[in-house]
């Protein structure tokens, strides 16, 4: 319950969310709405290692829990928990879980912009006809205008002739690369695998997304075109030498395809 809370109040302090399900269960149990009947506690396992009775609800009551939010905000958690695995981002995502047990991944040249493309072509290769194809039309998002395409193939060169081998030369180059927005569609969840295997190259680090929220990621990554210090900084807090797990890459995919989600 509280981390569903979490998301439809678009907060990272439990504390406060806490507080806030305690606050919403007593207002629907004035209301004599059952999704409070419905709720049911069960003993899962917390931070300190020990178990703890914790709220849960089944799948017809986390929807029921959606529909008391604003309804921009629950249409929106209510897509993203119905999420069909034969939608284009979801024939995507196995796609990149398939990556941590494949070969592929280990074999390309990490930091270029030819395995940007292999890495883009991999994920959405036979979902859109340009998988792998650098853009040949402009783009914009939120007002913001992308590199031109007429100059992006020396735009990519200047971007991949920049040197990889700190953290603030990867970031940097990250960044520039987010700028430049090379694909029509799959940027954001390509250019963070890409990102990653320059950090696990050079600095045997890799970044634990799920320790980053989605509003974090985007205000950081807006304010990095002007200046990357504090994305360098959300990142930084980021950082995890657990470069091996499958479980680690898995979150990781998750909330790499959660930050796309509209």
């Amino acid at each position: 319950m509280l981390d569903i809370v979490a998301v439809l109040t678009d907060q990272d302090d439990y504390t406060k969310t806490r507080n806030y399900w305690k606050y919403l269960k007593a207002k629907l149990k004035k209301e004599d709405n059952q999704l409070v009947s419905a709720t049911t506690q069960l003993k899962l396992l917390a931070a300190d290692g020990k178990r703890y009775k914790t709220d849960v609800l089944d799948y017809d009551g986390i929807i029921a829990l959606g529909k008391t939010f604003p309804a921009t905000k629950a249409n929106r958690f209510i897509e993203w928990f119905t999420y069909s695995d034969e939608t284009i981002d979801g024939k995507s995502k196995h796609k990149a879980y398939a990556l941590f047990e494949s070969s592929f991944i280990d074999n390309i040249e990490i930091g270029t912009v030819k395995s940007l493309q292999q890495i883009h072509a991999y994920l959405f290769g036979g979902l859109y006809d340009f998988a792998g194809q650098i853009r040949t039309k402009n783009i914009a998002k939120g007002g913001f205008q992308f590199a031109m395409a007429q100059f992006l193939p020396n735009t990519l060169q200047e971007i991949e002739a920049m040197p990889d081998n700190t953290f603030d030369q990867i970031v940097d180059k990250y960044v520039e690369m987010n700028i430049a927005h090379p694909f029509m569609e799959g940027n954001g969840r390509s250019t963070r695998i890409w990102l990653n295997l320059m950090l696990k190259k050079e600095l045997k680090k890799c970044v634990d997304w799920s320790k980053i929220s989605k509003s974090n990621y985007h205000q950081a990554m807006i304010k990095s075109v002007i200046d990357s210090e504090i994305f360098k900084a959300t990142l930084s807090d980021a950082l995890t030498d657990d470069i091996h797990s499958r479980e680690m890459f898995m979150k990781g995919i998750d909330y790499s395809y959660y930050y796309e989600e509209n």
